[in-house]
């Protein structure tokens, strides 16, 4: 029955177009064709590369960053709290006013004590500037060897220049070491960021990202295993071709270099703009899912390519939203680039202020001080 449902799923006529089959990626004279198996040497590369990256963020990115004076400003930690403690972990990082006049009570302190406990809790689990330098440092030096060895690997390939060649020979053009390696690396790279996710900085946008690094394994496999391998490293280089930029731009952002950080993130936002929504739908996806209609019927690894391309374009225009905000933000008073997708540590005035806004809210409301606390002197700027 196994055997049968296997048949079934990766029959001819599912993955390629008709009069086509798994059979013309048999090796023969000398021409070798991508095989299911290949894919388990990514296993390895990937776990290679988390320890590259470990010895990478020790020996040259956390030297790189003294060089550059990234310091991390010395955080004041939480005091350990039955009450609050607790609170945080099961029930909210970010407790409202409400709860925070009940814990308060709980916990015998001033409503102004528990914001403070909980702002330098919240900090304490922030990751600190220096680790966001190293990652950035990592990404940015992959990203960087991969644009220029992936281009290296192309550019003397006719499809780069005219895409529609791209289904030339379809499924039968062989497989050539570049493009082995060239996939193999690049895939390797996206599952050892599936395997540090749970340590990499998390962001505001996480679950997109692990939309887009599931969407990115599942497209690379796919075009490995039918061949697709021609539009696969045309959609790598578009996508490696940006990274690099705005990597760049967050490490001097951690630095404090303003001026290059401006300069480096305003490049980004234009080579991404460019090559992910004008060249990868008007010229890659145009290839992938026009073109071969007027060489083949539609069959249905056709639309699953395509499906996952159309996820990675929506992603796209969702970062390109999140860009171009930034941009405004920056470009009008010259201001430093800060990514919107980080959180930033949360000071002593924004909290405490926020809190007494909310206290003299609910003042006004009330007529009389919650808790038995007094208002908080609007003007209060003392650090703890």
């Amino acid at each position: 029955m196994l055997s049968r449902l296997r048949e079934q799923i990766w029959a001819d006529w599912i993955w390629f177009p008709e009069g086509y089959g798994w059979a013309d990626l048999t090796d023969h004279d000398g021409k070798v064709y991508p095989k299911t198996q290949d894919l388990w040497v990514t296993i390895p590369i990937a776990l290679c590369f988390l320890v590259i990256r470990q010895i990478f963020e020790r020996t040259v990115a956390t030297p790189l960053a003294s060089i550059l004076g990234v310091t991390d400003k010395k955080r004041v930690r939480a005091s350990p709290n039955p009450v609050l403690e607790p609170y945080f972990c099961s029930t909210s990082k970010n407790p409202t006013q409400s709860s925070i006049e009940v814990l308060s009570k709980q916990s015998g302190c001033s409503v102004r004590q528990v914001q403070r406990w909980f702002r330098r809790r919240r900090n304490q689990e922030r990751p600190c500037k220096l680790k966001k330098f190293r990652e950035a440092s990592w990404r940015f030096t992959f990203y960087l060897v991969a644009f220029f060895a992936g281009l290296a690997a192309l550019i003397d390939k006719p499809w780069l220049y005219d895409m529609k060649q791209v289904w030339e020979d379809f499924p039968k053009m062989p497989l050539l070491p570049s493009e082995y390696w060239y996939y193999m690396i690049e895939l390797g790279f996206y599952v050892s960021l599936i395997f540090s996710i749970a340590s990499d900085v998390k962001r505001k946008d996480f679950k997109e990202q692990i939309i887009h690094h599931v969407a990115t394994i599942s497209l690379i496999s796919f075009s490995w295993l039918v061949n697709y391998i021609r539009a696969g490293t045309l959609i790598m280089l578009v996508h490696d071709s940006s990274d690099s930029f705005m990597e760049a731009a967050k490490m001097f952002n951690y630095a404090g270099w303003r001026k290059t950080c401006n300069i480096m993130f305003t490049t980004f936002a234009a080579v991404f703009i460019f090559t992910r929504l004008v060249i990868l739908p008007f010229w890659i996806i145009h290839t992938t899912c026009v073109y071969p209609l007027t060489l083949y019927r539609p069959f249905l690894g056709f639309y699953f390519f395509n499906g996952l391309m159309f996820v990675l374009q929506a992603l796209h225009i969702f970062w390109a939203i999140l860009i171009l905000r930034m941009v405004v933000k920056f470009l009008p008073g010259n201001h430093i680039v800060e990514d919107e997708r980080s959180d930033k540590d949360e000071t002593e005035s924004e909290d405490e202020d926020g809190g007494h806004e909310k206290l003299q809210n609910g003042h006004a409301q009330n007529g009389h001080a919650q808790n038995g606390h007094t208002p908080l002197n609007n003007n209060h700027s003392k650090k703890d």
